[in-house]
């Protein structure tokens, strides 16, 4: 994976707008509906975005959000089939897109062909030891399993099991061989440690420059990448400093997520975000839209990976609520399709342009050093350096003009070109 990578995280039973439920999942009384082939329409629309890699949501059969899977081995019948995902993966290649998929390892949906063996012959069940199951102690199946969070239909596997290893390895290598580039770990912080680190060193004997990245919501980031092997976790922190700060007009909050991002950075490479299917859409979550572009420049100027979610770049809206069905609104298509962008949601697809061009221009910064250099409640500036190159950042919530320190040899490169910002103002220089 390169140092510049930027990707864009879609979600693809929502992005194609497939049935809520799976009418047959793992079955063959409902025929596949070929929904994948539609994304290579949107292929070019993103090389023109800028971004080099695509990451897709659940496409594995499962009973109804794709993160319940029955198997891992075959498609979703609402999405499509093998056929459909390998050749979107060529189209992609043909592109030079790199291909990312969710691996779900740690729970499987109660649909699933294991645990449905265990319900029909209980202790006598061969796949007894695959699950976390007290038949000593009552429950609703007549006996108690561990789940997902207290999700009784996500079904969590025993890990300590090898064969369970065997089969998330199996199910990984398979898709490998098929030209997946990356996989996203779901829930990677309920995963043991050891398990996540045994599974990338097997999967990596097929793929060596395989790209490993885990969802962390919390703990210690550098902790869990280093031994679970990841190349990347997801930085939430980050994630709810840029909007929190922003909303409240408190830069102090967002410079002490910096100063421990700059930490993070000297073990790995933080997977950066504004969004993603999990949570309020970032339109959505500011209480003010002249500070949206703050918001891209952070992601995009910022060392680490950084991926734009599917719609961002159109200003869509859409909140995450504490409910069933909560996802819903962010897990929607972008707002236009291509080819038929006008008006506000044109200007902010051509600003997430200018703003990946000139990250894929300068892939250092990826790796680069992070230093907070003025800091007021709602003005910062922070420098981006690495090897004699350094980007200069100012960003101003303020109502009124103000005016930055910017150093010398430094030339504009995006946002206002001299240091007098305008209200709510923010610029980008650049040393090279």
């Amino acid at each position: 994976m390169t140092a510049s990578a930027v990707w864009y995280h879609l979600f693809p039973l929502g992005f194609l707008e497939a049935q809520e439920r799976n009418p047959d999942p793992g079955g063959e009384a409902v025929a596949v509906t070929h929904r994948l082939p539609m994304l290579v329409g949107w292929l070019d629309y993103l090389v023109d975005l800028g971004v080099t890699g695509v990451l897709l949501g659940p496409v594995f059969e499962s009973e109804t959000h794709g993160y319940d899977t029955v198997d891992p081995l075959s498609i979703d019948r609402r999405l499509g089939d093998e056929t459909d995902l390998v050749a979107l993966i060529e189209e992609c290649h043909r592109r030079s897109l790199a291909v990312g998929l969710d691996a779900v390892l740690h729970h499987v949906g109660r649909g699933h062909p294991y645990f449905q063996d265990v319900l029909a012959r209980g202790e006598q069940s061969h796949y007894r030891d695959w699950f976390e199951i007290d038949f000593s102690r009552p429950g609703h199946d007549g006996f108690s399993y561990a789940n997902f969070e207290g999700h009784g239909q996500l079904v969590k596997l025993n890990h300590g099991n090898p064969r369970v290893l065997d089969w998330a390895v199996d199910f990984a290598s398979y898709w490998i061989e098929r030209g997946i580039d990356a996989y996203r770990l779901d829930a990677a912080y309920a995963l043991p440690t050891e398990f996540v680190s045994a599974f990338a060193n097997r999967v990596r004997g097929f793929r060596s420059d395989l790209f490993l990245v885990g969802e962390v919501i919390h703990g210690d980031y550098g902790r869990i990448a280093k031994r679970a092997r990841l190349h990347s976790v997801t930085q939430y922190e980050l994630w709810k400093a840029i909007w929190s700060s922003l909303n409240e007009g408190n830069f102090f909050e967002l410079a002490h997520a910096l100063e421990r991002h700059a930490g993070f950075c000297e073990h790995f490479r933080p997977w950066n975000f504004l969004g993603n299917h999990d949570t309020t859409r970032i339109a959505t979550q500011l209480h003010d839209q002249r500070l949206g572009d703050h918001a891209l420049v952070l992601l995009l100027t910022l060392p680490g990976v950084p991926a734009v979610y599917a719609g961002d770049e159109q200003v869509a809206e859409g909140r995450k609520y504490d409910r069933e069905g909560g996802d819903a609104e962010v897990r929607s298509p972008p707002p236009q399709k291509p080819g038929e962008l006008f008006g506000e949601r044109l200007v902010k697809y051509q600003r997430h342009q200018q703003m990946i061009a000139l990250r894929r221009e300068r892939p250092w910064l990826a790796t680069g050093t992070v230093r907070v250099l003025e800091l007021q409640n709602r003005l910062m500036t922070y420098e981006v350096r690495s090897e004699g190159a350094s980007v200069f950042v100012a960003l101003s919530a303020e109502d009124g003009p103000t005016t930055v320190r910017l150093p010398s040899g430094l030339s504009p490169v995006a946002g206002n070109a001299d240091p007098h910002l305008p209200p709510h103002g923010w610029g980008v220089w650049a040393s090279d």
